[in-house]
């Protein structure tokens, strides 16, 4: 976009085209000037009905006055009878829903599994104790709390099953 200076024409005072504009804003146009705004865009004036008796006669031949008045609108708002929340899905004895089967039975663990197990949670929750109670934390207290806990799940990972057992077993899954 090339500026105004450059085309040769002088520069537009911009803040005399503000008060300009500003000081014509409620000002109606002269009688007489070509109005802007279309005729057919203006709104109708409501104008209050007069008595009935006072009311002219007018020739059958003779054209309204003018345009119609619009007529009064009204909201009529009904109570909701039935709503989507309302809907309920009828009962379908075809439409059996999966129960699965009971689990398994967990396997027998073994004393080590045992010991190890008391030593996870066993270990941090000595030190919870003593620090609850606000105990003095003595040396075997600390031994027994963290090397309980680091030794039993230093068990645990190393007893876990690497899995290579599975492979063979039927119905195991995809094989690639």
């Amino acid at each position: 976009m090339a500026d105004r200076e450059d085309e040769g024409a002088a520069p537009l005072d911009e803040d005399a085209a503000w008060a300009a504009l500003v000081a014509g804003f409620d000002a109606e146009p002269a009688p007489g000037s070509e109005s802007v705004w279309p005729e057919a865009e203006n709104v109708p004036k409501a104008e209050k009905p007069e008595k009935p008796a006072e009311k002219p006669e007018k020739a059958a031949d003779e054209p309204p006055a003018g345009p119609p008045a619009p007529a009064a609108r009204s909201i009529v708002v009904h109570p909701v009878i039935r709503g989507p929340r309302d809907y309920e899905v009828p009962d379908d004895d075809d439409d059996e829903h999966y129960v699965p089967p009971e689990p398994p039975p967990l396997p027998e663990a073994d004393v080590t599994t045992k010991f190890a197990w008391i030593a996870v949670l066993g270990g941090p929750l000595l030190l919870l104790v003593f620090v609850l109670f606000q105990l003095e934390m003595t040396w075997w207290a600390i031994l027994l709390g963290v090397g309980g806990f680091l030794g039993g799940f230093a068990t645990l990972v190393a007893r876990m099953r690497t899995g290579e057992d599975d492979d063979d077993l039927p119905g195991g899954g995809a094989v690639v």
